[in-house]
């Protein structure tokens, strides 16, 4: 059993404890998969990651997620959360303006300013309707009728996230889940606030068999921003709301530069110390 680093940060606060807790390991290179798996078990967060030494040119670090019960390839809060930490261990970045992170799904850039930080979106893998058996499932166990969704697309970037789009923010966050014969799914919901408010935009994540409801999920918000954008549906710049369901404020401000789409938010250390593991 050695002794490692650890840090605990709230990310995508919009002010103390009120973002989603996301607990990393330091230089985790002498653990297996498995020792990580059933530490992240046990820390019972949405995620926990483990911080590497890079293997490909140009990262900074290298990040492995896993959630209490699987491995991911991507996942945005971990990769805001892991950037602070590694950051806070007084490491410098190869680029002065940013931390490069190496994960399953490559590189990812991630944006410094302060105690706010942002990461580039990775593209979509999968970017397609729903198939009209599923989205009607779906909408059973969200108990909506099938004329409340107004689309759904496959929004994958790592996480297998469906988006759902409904008339309201109001709507979303009326939502009871069913989770019968949703088990396995990563499922999203977006709707929009009434002009002129703080935020443009109310975001739930429900994963039915791994966990009842994300805080905060950044992997989500990417591919809703690049699905709202496209649609029309969002400006190039907004703020999404989320976690109101779970006892969190979470706030998710979505950028697009040129090519580029930004989703970030702020990153506070909350516990620091060792894990013995």
């Amino acid at each position: 059993m050695g002794s490692y680093r650890f840090s605990q940060l709230d990310v995508f606060a919009s002010g103390p404890l009120t973002g989603n807790p996301l607990a990393v390991v330091h230089d985790a290179d002498g653990l297996t998969g498995e020792q990580m798996q059933t530490f992240a078990r046990w820390t019972g967060l949405s995620e926990t990651t483990f911080l590497l030494e890079p293997s490909q040119a140009g990262a900074d670090y290298r990040v492995r997620i896993f959630t209490p019960t699987r491995e991911l390839p991507f996942a945005g809060h971990p990769t805001l959360g892991s950037a602070s930490a590694w950051l806070s261990t007084g490491r410098q970045p190869h680029q002065a303006d940013r931390v490069v992170q190496q994960c399953g799904r490559g590189l990812v850039p991630v944006r410094v300013d302060g105690d706010r930080l942002a990461f580039a979106a990775p593209p979509l893998n999968r970017y397609e309707p729903v198939e009209e058996e599923l989205l009607g499932r779906i909408a059973r166990g969200f108990g909506l009728a099938r004329a409340d969704v107004l689309d759904a697309r496959w929004l994958v970037n790592g996480p297998k996230w469906i988006g759902l789009r409904l008339a309201s923010a109001e709507q979303v966050l009326g939502v009871q889940l069913d989770p019968a014969g949703l088990e396995g799914l990563d499922l999203g919901l977006v709707g929009p606030y009434p002009a002129g408010g703080e935020v443009q935009f109310e975001v739930r994540a429900l994963l039915p068999g791994d966990m009842s409801e994300d805080p905060v999920t950044g992997s989500l918000n990417a591919g809703l921003a690049y699905w709202l954008m496209e649609s029309g549906q969002a400006p190039v710049r907004y703020v999404a709301a989320q976690g109101a369901r779970v006892g969190a404020a979470g706030r998710v401000h979505v950028e697009k530069q040129g090519d580029d789409l930004w989703i970030g938010g702020w990153v506070r250390s909350v516990v620091g110390g060792t894990v013995a593991l």
